[in-house]
């Protein structure tokens, strides 16, 4: 039976798609092989793997290109129990609706903002579009840095609602581990008692996401 395959995708940098990404990967490699695939052009999460250097604490990441995109999809999910793409920072490229068409889930991180709330709009209508050659495709937000002092964070999933674009509950909050573990090159399980929160909220995640 071939992997799970994820992708998480923002139109818009500064979302946390890699860091949504790299964390999701290092909880599912918890529980069976993971491979990470760097499909954006920045490499980050690659940098980001090169600094754990072996100590085996991040799945195994590999970079692809646009024109291999789908065949190392393919490969990585006959190989490992779950592939999850960190796609480039738009909707506009060929590479990105071919990662749409052969994954299985599409992760969306967004911030409490009007800009990404906006900006949702259009990744609602890549959605449909893709479920066109693609109807099994599921899609969700991740509410990223959220903030319960914030009113606009506590009222995100109903905003998100009326979108018809649902959200996960379970979300990250705005938290320094997540900025430690991408400097220290290992994810916030790796950082003990330092990312034990941050730890949890991803583990939350993952378990709505595999439920789902």
């Amino acid at each position: 039976m071939p992997g799970l395959r994820i992708a998480v995708v923002n139109q818009k940098g500064g979302t946390g798609k890699t860091t949504l990404a790299l964390n999701l990967a290092a909880g599912l490699q918890r529980r069976a092989s993971t491979l990470v695939l760097d499909a954006d052009p920045q490499a980050s999460i690659s940098q980001w793997a090169a600094l754990s250097g072996k100590s085996g604490q991040l799945p195994a990441v590999q970079a692809v290109a646009q024109d291999d995109v789908c065949a190392r999809i393919a490969q990585g999910a006959r190989g490992h129990r779950y592939v999850v793409i960190d796609c480039p920072p738009t909707l506009r490229t060929t590479m990105v609706g071919d990662v749409m068409n052969n994954v299985d889930v599409l992760l969306v991180p967004i911030q409490p903002s009007p800009v990404d709330l906006w900006a949702s709009m259009d990744i609602t209508t890549a959605v449909h579009n893709t479920r066109q050659r693609n109807p099994q495709l599921k899609a969700f937000a991740v509410l990223n840095q959220l903030d319960n002092r914030n009113v606009l964070s506590r009222l995100m999933h109903e905003a998100l609602a009326e979108l018809e674009f649902p959200a996960l509950r379970a979300g990250l909050a705005r938290r320094a581990a997540y900025r430690s573990a991408a400097v220290e090159g290992t994810s916030v399980y790796g950082l003990g008692h330092r990312g034990k929160a941050a730890a949890h909220e991803v583990e939350a995640l993952i378990e709505e996401l595999l439920q789902s």
